[in-house]
């Protein structure tokens, strides 16, 4: 004799039953977030109450979004000036936190429950519910707070792509990470520490040569200093700098060549405009500009990249340091901030209530 359970699954099909409870999720109530109808500044950026609960596939999870990690880079797609622009409307965000509402029925690693951090999601991560490829979903060590696991994604990735795959980085050699009070610059200065090498970074607030330490800096400078360029050939006694992880080429790149050693490799992370270099400067050194770009991993790389998140946490050194936190109502409010504000502090975050 079948049970109800038993007998609904000898007449649907495992297709048919998540379709179902997909069904079932999608009608249960809408959520709250973050919806784009049209590029432009912040202000396109809508909070809207009454958006349906996205449908998963087998091969996907559902995430109860707790709190959302805030990129540069999604201002720029905001704005329409990105390379690729997604198709109209769309809810921003890739980096978010939060716990395991449902699996898909091919999904076997993770269960409902579990605290995860995401690295990609299908659907949009301002918002209180978002769908992510199983494999692009991490558990979050339970040394983490949700808001630390949504600094972890693009900011973490980045920082271990331009230091030791773009950068081939190495221990014993000193590193310069200009921008190293933000989310990419704070990740950037905890990889170098832990592997050994003499790590230099800069920041443009007194705050943010605070954070720079805190994250484990040997070295902190100014860069809205006139003379701080002396002043790290000076902490330094002279000696060249190996690697240089740069978040703003557009300002920085022309000055970074003349710091290097021979051999020396400049990591550009982001740049927001054109800048002027005399490649003279990179001609005796035999230096390397390599650009990053998140999306150009393999496979074995980001493998390579998560084990070292998860390896850093284990050990206690990795630490995200968390910055301004917006309420996701206020999502147009932190991209203002992000692209106009003083300077970086950490990294920012939107909760998710």
């Amino acid at each position: 004799m079948c049970t109800v359970q038993e007998y609904t699954y000898l007449i649907f099909p495992m297709s048919k039953v998540l379709d179902r409870l997909n069904t079932f999720y999608h009608s249960l109530k809408n959520m709250k977030a973050i919806r784009v109808h049209k590029f432009g500044g912040p202000e396109v950026l809508k909070y809207e109450t009454d958006v349906s609960i996205p449908k998963f596939g087998s091969s996907d999870i559902l995430v109860n979004v707790k709190a959302v990690g805030i990129n540069p880079v999604e201002t720029y797609i905001r704005a329409g000036t990105y390379a690729r622009k997604p198709q109209l409307p769309f809810t921003p965000g890739n980096d978010c936190a939060g716990i395991v509402e449902e699996v898909g029925s091919n999904v076997t690693d993770f269960k409902k429950g579990d605290r995860v951090y995401t690295t990609q999601t299908l659907t949009g991560a301002y918002a209180e519910f978002t769908i992510s490829p199983s494999n692009k979903v991490h558990i979050l060590h339970s040394g983490l707070s949700f808001a630390q696991g949504a600094a972890l994604s693009t900011p973490y990735l980045t920082a271990y792509r331009a230091l030791f795959i773009r950068g081939a980085g190495k221990p014993g050699e000193t590193v310069l990470v200009h921008g190293a009070s933000g989310g990419v610059g704070v990740a950037a200065v905890q990889f170098a520490r832990s592997c050994g090498m003499l790590v230099l970074g800069t920041a443009g607030t007194p705050e943010g040569i605070e954070i720079v330490k805190k994250a484990g800096a040997h070295f902190a400078f100014n860069h809205r200093s006139t003379d701080y360029l002396e002043d790290i050939k000076k902490a330094i006694k002279e000696k060249a700098i190996d690697v240089i992880v740069e978040n703003a080429s557009h300002i920085n790149l022309g000055k970074d060549l003349t710091l290097l050693a021979k051999g020396g490799r400049v990591a550009v992370v982001g740049s927001r405009g054109q800048v002027e270099i005399n490649p003279r400067d990179t001609m005796a050194r035999e230096a390397s500009i390599s650009g990053v770009m998140l999306s150009n991993s393999s496979e074995k790389e980001f493998k390579e990249s998560y084990a070292a998140i998860w390896g850093g946490k284990e050990a206690g050194w990795l630490r995200p340091i968390i910055g301004k936190e917006f309420t996701l109502e206020n999502a147009c409010q932190a991209h203002a901030d992000i692209i106009s504000g003083g300077g970086a502090l950490g990294k920012t975050v939107l909760t998710v209530s």
